[in-house]
């Protein structure tokens, strides 16, 4: 019945309010009837409740169909090897690491910006996995109760929420592990879950973190008014794992706008340069030295950059590699 609806949904079909209301109590008691009741099912961990951002979410089996909604989901489901459960992706903020291309390559894209929900369930997905809370609003894949009601759950990366209680303040990679251990009891994988925690918990206590006191700025996008990586998100988070003091640590916020005047004041030792399509590392440079306010910033003149690419520089799976490539760009520029 449930995917009937969904078909119904995709194609703009109508029916009479009696059969919508037929239907969705036929998905309701199908759900109830099939949670599993058993030994076994206890011991598989569900059903599995979360409190997801401020929305509970109710799990009575491993999602078998899923469509993720930017690169961190995505790349949280191939690092745990599930690529064969994404029946579509969207939103992608760059290429996958290089160890999951392969994997990546087999996948349907269903858009490059959020989906709208017409293009959502024509997938037919049992579950949404997204990045950002506003992914799954009336303005893109579809608000969480009109999903639910169809019979597609939600997941939003918990490290997005914005809720007071649910962001974090500030995200640690305690949170970031913790998530990549929830989305393994959601898809039934908590052994591979704590395999890789286990993995880049080892990965980041080898890190050794710079020792030359260097302050800087988190580039993330802009001209006019640039987007840095402020005092309570994942830039922060991995600027400080990294050795680094960033010049915008005083603003609480994940990312925010901040003036040109107040960055060449800071003057910043270093610039992380976030590497994006659609505003890359090279025209960040270009415009930073072409502007004589900013041209003149040490960072700028000794050309101290650092580039992390833009799936990595949001909470997933990549943050660790991200800090250990910062150290070692460091190292290579003699800092």
């Amino acid at each position: 019945m449930t995917r009937r609806r969904l078909l119904t949904a995709m194609l703009g079909l109508t029916l009479a309010a009696a059969s919508v209301i037929a239907l969705a109590g036929c998905a309701l008691s199908g759900a109830t009837a099939s949670a599993p009741s058993t030994n076994a099912t206890a011991a598989s961990g569900y059903p599995l409740t979360i409190d997801n951002c401020g929305t509970k979410v109710t799990f009575t089996e491993a999602p078998q169909r899923v469509v993720t909604i930017k690169s961190t989901t995505l790349e949280t489901m191939l690092a745990l090897g599930l690529q064969s459960r994404i029946v579509g992706t969207a939103f992608t903020d760059g290429p996958v690491a290089p160890q999951w291309k392969g994997a990546a390559a087999k996948l349907t894209s269903l858009s490059d910006q959020v989906p709208g929900q017409e293009a959502t369930l024509t997938a037919e997905p049992d579950l949404v996995y997204a990045g950002w809370e506003s992914n799954v609003t009336a303005e893109g894949a579809g608000d969480r109760p009109t999903l639910a009601s169809l019979g597609v759950n939600t997941y939003v990366a918990p490290s997005a929420c914005k809720e007071d209680g649910y962001k974090p303040d500030p995200l640690t990679f305690d949170d970031v592990f913790s998530e990549i251990d929830q989305a393994g009891a959601i898809f039934g994988v908590p052994d591979r879950a704590a395999a890789l925690v286990t993995k880049q918990k080892a990965q980041l206590k080898a890190i050794t973190p710079n020792a030359s006191h260097l302050s800087a700025l988190w580039y993330s996008s802009g001209t006019d008014t640039p987007y840095v990586g402020a005092g309570i998100g994942a830039p922060e988070m991995m600027m400080k794992a990294a050795g680094l003091t960033n010049v915008a640590a005083g603003v609480k916020d994940t990312w925010s706008a901040l003036g040109w005047e107040s960055i060449v004041a800071d003057d910043p030792d270093v610039i992380v340069l976030v590497d994006a399509t659609w505003n890359t590392a090279a025209s960040k440079i270009a415009n930073l030295e072409a502007n004589p306010a900013t041209a003149g910033m040490t960072a700028v003149k000794e050309k101290h950059y650092v580039t992390i690419p833009f799936p990595a520089g949001e909470a997933g799976v990549r943050n660790v590699e991200a800090v250990a490539s910062i150290t070692t760009q460091l190292a290579k520029l003699g800092l």
